[in-house]
């Protein structure tokens, strides 16, 4: 067998997630789909993390088993010509048979965008908020999930009693720049709908409605309001997946988000609201 990583990106509208289901149009199936295709033969494919319905991808990590051996670059191009226009292979690569996409991910990062004009364009990848938020007090409340936590309140129910709700987060961020809010969060691994329930509820306490008082309470006893105030996945994009050697390599940056509309022109300059930064 020959086993290879591979670098995609991908808009997840329309799908229900990355991971194979039944009766469910996914990116894996898909992505399998194609390179079954392409080769000839039976493949595996598996991911670094599964993205919810609607969440997009702008370099999710997956390894591909074949029999068939080919060169990197006609495997990338050979699967592009197959994919539909929404997913798009950026890397191929060898690797060894002990690679493993999700086992041996060490950290993840994701940006999530809030708009803070209407636009035609972006709709699909950003939450329109018409209400003035106070981003200073979100970004302050940002900081307390920065360390290790049980992340409990934030976790979807039908993650199972077997998923521990542990997390160590090393990155939060607020970003704004041309009428965008950009929260950016990295850490060893998220649950289902963690980071969306994270920003559900830093935008309640951009509006006023929550402190940075209740936001810890959250952390330190269950709660069922995150659940509440979960942010739809249109804004939410797996950013990174790290492996051993690799470093972060878009803190204090705006995200490489490729969609026309998105970055209005307000003076042409970014301003870092906070950063918090938690030691492994």
């Amino acid at each position: 067998m020959h086993k290879y990583k591979i670098t995609l990106e991908y808009d997840g509208t329309g799908y229900h997630g990355w991971q194979a289901q039944k009766n469910a149009k996914s990116v894996q199936e898909t992505l399998i789909k194609a390179a079954a295709q392409l080769t000839g033969t039976d493949v595996d494919i598996q991911g670094a993390g599964r993205t919810d319905a609607g969440v997009h991808a702008l370099a999710q990590v997956a390894h591909l088993e074949t029999k068939k051996k080919m060169e990197p670059r006609k495997m990338m191009e050979g699967l592009n010509d197959i994919l539909p226009a929404g997913i798009n292979i950026i890397r191929v690569e060898r690797v060894s048979s002990r690679f493993h996409a999700r086992h041996n991910a060490q950290s993840r990062s994701y940006v999530y965008l809030i708009s803070k004009h209407r636009t035609a364009f972006g709709k699909r990848y950003v939450w329109w908020i018409t209400d003035r938020l106070d981003c200073r007090a979100m970004a302050e409340a940002g900081q307390l999930f920065s360390g290790f936590h049980d992340f409990a309140s934030f976790a979807d129910k039908r993650s199972g009693k077997e998923t521990s709700s542990l997390v160590q987060i090393d990155l939060v961020e607020l970003l704004e720049a041309n009428g965008l809010i950009v929260f950016r969060i990295a850490g060893s691994h998220f649950l289902w709908k963690m980071v969306r329930r994270i920003v559900g509820v830093l935008v309640e306490v951009g509006r006023g409605n929550l402190s940075s008082q209740n936001v810890e309470g959250m952390l330190h006893d269950p709660s069922d309001i995150p659940a509440r105030l979960t942010s739809p996945p249109s804004g939410l994009f797996l950013e990174q997946v790290l492996y051993e050697g690799d470093t972060l390599q878009s803190a204090g940056s705006l995200p490489a988000v490729p969609v026309p509309g998105l970055w209005k022109s307000e003076g042409g300059t970014k301003r870092q609201s906070q950063a918090a930064r938690g030691a492994k």
